[in-house]
């Protein structure tokens, strides 16, 4: 089989491999698509908890093409994605109910075989149905859903809630969707790009804010003239660091801070610690999704997560480093699928 392929950080090649063979629970799925996140790129750049050599790509959806001797909730054909995470079950974390933390996590994609291939390995108790009038590009999607799901059991909104949302990458947008069906009573998303925008608008109901880049600050001004008492919830989700640092200026007392997006591993932000004390304020952070997978299928498969709009580019593997280099940028794109 075709699949991309890296040896070390940086350097990878799309390669004939193995087609893998299926074994007792397992099940071989061949990837009609695999979503593109900017973990990717931190895996490109040999952070995150990557493992190397490495097949990378961690939201895939596909058709089972074949299945172990034991397998029996699938079959040849079935329309199906996967959860790229599978936890040991034994570790200190796994047996106190906190799999997220699992110390031993297969992470397909990061540390396992993942699906940016013709196909891809998984045991059957990570694979769930794809309905039939949701695409595969749509499908691929579940993964992300699955974590914005988790990021919303982590946030616990209550109605009424006002929240102020920075970034509408894909994630972003789909955590928007879900605050905005989970009571919240204003949503106000900042992004640079127009088009990302749109979305939030269209897609969560969202007041939308677009810095200038003449006056770069002149947003956050008029957003603390607008809210001077602050918003319930304050999220991150840009993975940028200098983003991160001034999510406390628009909590309001006792306000909730959320660290969503993925910030590069090695920098650092100042917080008052008096401010969090005096204003009892209260940080979170939200990382992945375990056991969450199931309602993020649902979610697809019945449209309450609208997907479909957001993908906006696909390639094929031979296309990884024009898709790496777009996600890099980040201004021409919304989501980006490639096609095995």
């Amino acid at each position: 089989m075709k699949a991309l392929v890296y040896s070390a950080p940086g350097q990878f090649a799309v390669s004939e491999t193995p087609t893998p063979q299926p074994r007792a629970t397992e099940v071989l799925m061949r990837v009609h698509a695999c979503g593109v996140c900017k973990t990717d790129l931190h895996i490109h750049q040999g952070h995150f908890f990557s493992a190397f050599p490495l097949i990378p790509g961690h939201e895939f959806a596909g058709e089972v093409a074949a299945v172990g001797p034991e397998v029996t909730r699938v079959r040849p054909g079935d329309r199906v994605v996967a959860d790229n995470e599978r936890q040991c079950g034994y570790c200190a974390y796994c047996r106190r109910g906190e799999p997220l933390f699992c110390e031993n996590l297969y992470a397909q994609g990061v540390n396992a075989p993942g699906g940016f291939a013709e196909y891809v390995l998984v045991d059957e108790r990570q694979v769930y149905p794809l309905d039939e009038q949701v695409s595969y590009l749509e499908g691929a999607l579940a993964e992300p859903t699955a974590c914005a799901v988790h990021g919303l059991d982590v946030i616990r909104p209550r109605v009424g809630d006002e929240v102020l949302l920075f970034g509408a990458g894909p994630t972003g947008l789909i955590l928007a969707q879900l605050l905005r069906r989970s009571g919240v009573s204003r949503l106000v998303v900042v992004d640079l790009s127009a088009k990302k925008l749109d979305l939030a608008a269209r897609l969560a109901g969202a007041e939308i804010v677009q810095p200038d880049p003449v006056h770069p600050t002149a947003h956050l001004d008029r957003l603390a003239a607008d809210m001077p008492a602050g918003f319930d919830i304050v999220i991150d989700a840009t993975g940028v660091s200098k983003v991160a640092a001034g999510l406390p200026q628009f909590a309001r007392y006792g306000g909730k801070i959320v660290f969503y997006g993925v910030c590069p591993e090695n920098e650092r932000i100042e917080i008052s610690p008096y401010e969090v004390f005096r204003r009892e304020l209260t940080i979170l952070g939200s990382f992945s999704q375990a056991l969450t997978f199931d309602r993020a299928t649902r979610l697809v498969n019945g449209g309450a997560v609208q997907v479909k709009e957001m993908v906006t580019h696909t390639f094929p593997l031979e296309g990884w480093g024009d898709a790496l280099r777009m996600v890099s940028d980040g201004r021409e794109s919304v989501k980006i699928v490639i096609t095995p």
